[in-house]
């Protein structure tokens, strides 16, 4: 079965240019009408999408499990046992309840709630107003950390006019931890927005003390549009056991529509991309994937898992050729030590000094430095406030064994001769990276090129240079022109002086 296109892509956030339509996937979905109008309205909403039907909490549990609807911010939680958790809760307090969308975004990765609340607002008001509706909630409360995402959310509540629940939204504070529950709920509430520390779930006791429903932005986008096709409708799209469509962030700076099972190399095509050195999955608490099997990766739950990845918030970074991995790890990790809550010993001692050791061993530690970055990963893991330290360390553990030859000869003094270009972006001033003097920029026209009219297909390259040259089913590489990155330059050479048929050379930068 031939897997579906991804969808349309959102513009660059916050851009509000009209989106091209590049593919269409049956009923109208998340971003149907933005091909047309960079913002919709109230009126343009309803006019796309039509009214919302009201459901009682029991059909808002049974389409919730029928779509198999699960949380769009990271953890991948059912919807409904969500539900049901704050119906439980309810029953055992006094029958009141919150719902509470989570709109921050604290990880620079991440836009796909920012475009979500700048362009189709009232789709992702529709979807808490219908839940806060079944379970008869006494308010809906948004928590937002950017401005222009909170007047457009002030906005679209103004647009509607009076309506029961009340609907409000708050600009939180931007850090990374924000979006943890008890943060949000704390925030909303007056407080700190701060991690609270506690085991408490939100569906027994979160903002103002109550039984709180409490998803992701395009969680309730999802359930708005389920609400309208219907369970078969809306699992129309996707794949059996993962209906319907999820939004990516792709290299930090564009948002696209893709169904479940699409392959991630189709997506990273669609944005001009491809895998480069290797693909994180997931953001900042995710997992890096290797070139093959970015390559062949589909993204659903199911096939991510083999890699040991997951798609968590939605962020999809493909880790450039030009850009050295130890260097951009460095840049991650402090500022992700910057962004604790400072609640901690494992945020405000551990972060720091795993940061410290792994840029002591990207400057030429040596062997020592890099294990010494082993212990300081196990010293924060298991131990934190939130799950910040397991989740930094996580990324750290998954660039190591990513780019092992990379750290290697970085800790050894070798280096890799390419500049930290902030691939894998940051917010706010970050110090320079400290890998040694500044390299030589690679030239970006150096390529490996195949002459055709002499090749015979021996296949000699792709021993000496894998990760460049690729065979086909033929024997023949795949491509007569490939980008050479400057650590691969002197095995590119020996390919060249190899070659049988003399078939290859190294195009410079001149």
């Amino acid at each position: 079965m031939t897997a579906p296109a991804p969808t349309r892509p959102l513009p660059v956030v916050p851009a509000p240019d009209p989106v091209p339509t590049l593919a269409s996937l049956g009923p109208p979905r998340l971003l149907a009408g933005l091909d047309e109008a960079p913002r919709l309205d109230r009126v343009a909403h309803l006019a796309r999408h039509g009214g919302l039907p009201p459901l009682t909490a029991q059909e808002l549990v049974a389409l919730a499990e029928d779509t198999d609807l699960r949380g769009r911010g990271g953890a991948g939680f059912p919807f409904a046992r969500k539900v049901t958790a704050v119906l439980d809760g309810m029953r055992r307090s006094d029958g009141k309840a919150t719902v509470v969308v989570n709109g921050s975004e604290g990880e620079p990765s991440c836009l796909k709630d920012t475009a979500l609340l700048l362009h189709v607002p009232h789709l992702v008001l529709d979807g808490a107003l219908l839940a806060a509706d079944a379970l008869g909630a006494q308010e809906v409360a948004v928590g937002v950390t950017r401005q222009d995402v909170a007047d457009s959310v002030r906005r679209a509540i103004g647009e509607r006019g009076p309506v029961r629940p009340a609907l409000r939204v708050t600009l939180l504070t931007e850090r990374f931890v924000t979006g943890e529950g008890s943060a949000m709920t704390n925030g909303l509430g007056g407080g700190p927005g701060l991690p609270s520390g506690r085991k408490i779930r939100s569906s027994e006791r979160g903002l103002n003390g109550l039984p709180t429903l409490l998803s992701n932005t395009e969680t309730y986008a999802q359930l708005a549009v389920a609400a309208r096709l219907g369970a078969l409708g809306y699992r129309a799209t996707g794949l059996p056991a993962e209906p319907g469509t999820l939004l990516l962030t792709v290299a930090g700076s564009r948002v696209v529509e893709a169904p479940y099972g699409v392959p991630l190399a189709r997506v990273l095509a669609l944005c001009g991309l491809d895998q480069g050195q290797g693909v994180l999955i997931g953001g900042y608490h995710g997992t890096f994937i290797s070139p093959a099997d970015a390559q062949t990766a589909t993204l659903s739950r199911d096939a991510l898992a083999a890699y040991g990845a997951v798609l968590g918030a939605g962020a999809v970074l493909p880790l450039p050729y030009d850009t050295c991995p130890a260097g951009e790890t460095v840049r991650v990790a402090r500022w992700m030590a910057a962004e604790s809550a400072g609640q901690c010993g494992p945020c405000v001692l551990g972060l720091p000094a795993l940061a410290d050791q792994l840029d002591l061993a990207v400057r030429g530690g040596g062997d020592a430095a890099l294990q010494a970055v082993q212990a300081r990963m196990r010293a924060v893991e298991k131990r934190g406030a939130c799950s910040h330290p397991d989740g930094t360390a996580r990324f750290v553990a998954s660039a190591l064994a990513a780019f092992p030859e990379e750290f290697e000869r970085h800790a050894r003094g070798f280096g890799c001769g390419r500049p930290v270009t902030g691939a894998l972006p940051v917010t706010g001033h970050q110090p320079p990276p400290a890998t040694g003097p500044a390299p030589k920029p690679l030239r970006p026209q150096e390529r490996l090129l195949v002459d055709w009219t002499l090749c015979r297909g021996h296949g000699l390259c792709a021993d000496v240079v894998p990760g460049i040259v690729k065979l086909g089913p033929d024997g023949y590489p795949q491509r007569a022109s490939m980008p050479l990155p400057a650590r691969m330059r002197r095995r590119a050479q020996l390919a060249v002086r190899r070659c049988p048929a003399l078939a290859l050379r190294v195009q410079d930068g001149n």
